[in-house]
């Protein structure tokens, strides 16, 4: 399995939340090499492992198929496309952006910016969602040819290889997490498992978890992992609030998560020499796992996270050996079920 070569291609397919069609088919490909019980629904990615028993728990491992982008609000009279965030944007990164914008067709555009010569009182401030305007180089009367109110915009970046095993590209937050729990399958024995499990790529994630909540629902497992990615210790953070690139992923402890599930993991790393890191939330995650946790009657739902620098930017930062870990403790926690 060339996990390289999965993460660049997943990390570029482009889904910006509510628009994960493309991220969804390239992940059902490779989910494809290990089940035939697969399929997109809602358009979540499902796949289903094992005859389900009322004997053995049936688990759930997550992770979203969704990214950040921004969406087209209105078209102004002088060419110039005006936009909203899809999800939690960071209006700061924003000018001089290269973006595409998915309309009709694929138009390459920038995020218009002002000089710093020109900027005067307004210089290094953060623009407002309502200032920012995407100039793709048309009149408004070509524009409207491709592109309507509602269509989706994402970055305009390609994944790259950096020194040190790491990898920088956008939406690996949380295409990361999918090649993780990809390698988990390549790595099991599928008929040597004592327990059944679905694998879900969720969608809207960074809309409020809205893929996952339905997920959960049908499947109703006993228990669930959500594979995502967690701030990783970058200049001017405060170590403690963060895991470190390099370390192994990072195992969730919270009062809204299973301490049970918790201890489970950290004992698989602890076993099979899995460099893991705690990672302590003092309520909810923001991840799908608030969702699992109080499905229907609830399940035992827990965290595992990739450590990841600059999170929600075009740049995103991941180390490739943190990505095989988190498959390695996904794979042996699931032989222990």
């Amino acid at each position: 399995m060339d996990l390289k070569k999965i993460i660049f291609e997943l990390s570029e397919a482009k889904g910006v939340s509510g628009s994960e069609e493309n991220a969804a088919q390239t992940a059902l490909k490779y989910l494809k090499n290990y089940t035939s019980d697969c399929l997109i629904k809602n358009g979540n990615v499902i796949g289903h492992f094992g005859k389900r028993s009322e004997n053995v728990p049936h688990v759930m491992i997550d992770a979203h198929i969704d990214q950040i982008g921004l969406i087209v609000t209105a078209i102004t009279d002088d060419g110039f496309i005006k936009v909203s965030n899809v999800g939690g944007i960071d209006r700061r990164l924003l000018p001089a952006q290269r973006v595409v914008i998915h309309g009709k067709k694929d138009i390459k555009a920038v995020v218009s910016s002002v000089p710093p010569h020109l900027a005067g009182a307004e210089k290094g401030k953060a623009l407002k969602i309502e200032d920012i305007c995407i100039d793709a180089g048309m009149s408004r009367d070509d524009l409207l040819l491709y592109v309507s109110p509602g269509d989706k915009i994402s970055f305009d970046t390609t994944c790259r290889e950096l020194l040190n095993g790491r990898i920088t590209g956008s939406a690996l937050d949380d295409r990361s997490g999918v090649a993780s729990v990809l390698y988990a399958l390549e790595l099991l024995d599928m008929d040597n498992l004592s327990c059944s499990f679905s694998v879900v790529f969720s969608t809207q994630e960074e809309l409020g978890e809205r893929g996952a909540k339905i997920a959960a629902y049908e499947i109703n497992p006993d228990i669930a992992v959500a594979v995502d990615v967690s701030f990783a210790y970058t200049c001017g953070d405060k170590e403690y609030e963060c895991g470190k690139l390099g370390n192994g992923p990072m195992i969730g402890i919270s009062p809204s998560l299973s301490r049970e599930i918790s201890e489970k993991l950290i004992d698989v790393c602890c076993d099979k020499n899995i460099p893991f890191q705690r990672e302590v939330m003092h309520g909810l995650t923001s991840t799908n796992a608030d969702q699992f946790s109080v499905n229907r009657e609830g399940c035992k739902a827990c965290t595992v996270s990739v450590p990841l620098k600059y999170m929600h930017t075009p740049s995103e930062v991941i180390m490739l050996e943190d990505v095989r870990h988190t498959g390695e403790l996904l794979a042996e926690f699931l032989r222990r079920c």
